[in-house]
């Protein structure tokens, strides 16, 4: 993808994630940027649609003056989908921590049943994506990395379409990445956000 911060706008290009209001190309302006997170990994914009943009990595220094220009909020949510992804992941958990990780997911407001069919769904996906495609991560796999995955980074066309529709995957996607149960917004950052050269 290609990205261009301008004064009051930020601009896309070759956005893959079909579904995407960006996708493969536009601007987001600032009125409709309800929070970012220049620490996020991607960078992430959200939309007042509810909609989570990605950035390059690279992109994080312009992200946060541009934030800071506007007067745009920082938000650290939860991300909802590392924790869903976690079983895909090349490494293995104990039961304390995947109970915790289950805990996370009930106060998202996620029941038990709901968690397993979408692990189901996703799951010729992602096994496609981080073991089949040998790229073996094992710290973290995110919203980021299923939208990859489904648009066929490391994943062959047939597996693919097993998730169906690419735009009705993507906003069912964003539409679980909104169920973090967490935080309000925190305004225009901290001091401490306001002096670090990340957000």
């Amino acid at each position: 993808m290609e990205v261009v911060i301008a004064e009051t706008e930020i601009r896309f290009a070759n956005y893959e994630f079909p579904g995407a209001t960006v996708y493969p190309g536009g601007a987001v302006p600032v009125p409709e940027i309800r929070d970012i997170d220049p620490r996020a990994m991607p960078p992430e914009v959200r939309t007042v649609h509810g909609e989570t943009l990605f950035l390059p990595s690279a992109c994080q220094p312009e992200l946060c003056e541009f934030r800071r220009r506007n007067a745009i909020p920082v938000r650290r949510r939860p991300d909802i989908w590392s924790d869903l992804l976690e079983p895909f992941l090349d490494t293995s958990f104990d039961q304390e921590h995947s109970r915790a990780t289950e805990q996370r997911l009930e106060r998202a407001g996620l029941s038990p049943a709901e968690v397993i069919e979408i692990r189901r769904r996703v799951q010729p996906v992602m096994v496609a994506y981080n073991f089949d495609s040998m790229l073996w991560e094992w710290v973290h796999l995110g919203l980021f990395d299923l939208l990859s995955a489904a648009s066929g980074s490391l994943v062959p066309p047939a597996v693919c379409a097993t998730l169906g529709d690419p735009v009705t995957l993507y906003s069912w996607a964003m539409h679980i990445a909104e169920r973090t149960g967490g935080k309000s917004p925190s305004g225009t950052g901290s001091s401490s956000e306001q002096n670090s050269s990340t957000g």
